[in-house]
């Protein structure tokens, strides 16, 4: 069922940015809930399509209109919400750009930058120890 946008519940859904990769456009989003400090539960997800109108497909092969979407990056115990992310390639390495909330820090918003590289399928993957800096 849909839901409405003032009370999204577990649907909620934003912050999406296309990237093109090689011959692939990746769309990320920002699912669950953002801007709470250190109660942030904002996650990064992915899917991906040979057309930048899609559809996006996680690598299950869901639609992301369907509530598809594969994990790239969560938080963990010092950072919650990590997302409203954006992908950008400098001097041929490819970065996601993202915020989280540092929960040694008052639950402050922090920018946070993390390389991607590309598993063996395509698809993008963040080591989850940027957040250990």
């Amino acid at each position: 069922p849909l839901l409405a946008d003032a009370d999204p519940g577990d649907a909620a859904i934003e912050a999406p940015f296309i990237f093109k990769k090689d011959t692939l456009y990746y769309l990320f989003v920002s699912w669950d809930y953002c801007c709470r400090g250190e109660n942030s539960t904002y996650k990064v997800v992915v899917g991906r399509s040979n057309q930048v109108t899609g559809p996006y497909l996680d690598k299950e092969g869901t639609s992301m209109a369907e509530g598809g979407g594969s994990l790239v990056i969560e938080g963990d115990e010092r950072w919650a919400g990590v997302g409203h992310n954006s992908a950008y390639t400098f001097d041929g390495t490819d970065y996601l750009v993202f915020h989280a909330y540092d929960s040694q820090d008052e639950g402050k918003s922090k920018l946070k930058l993390a390389e991607i590289t590309w598993d063996a399928q395509g698809w993008p993957v963040i080591d989850p120890q940027i957040l250990a800096h």
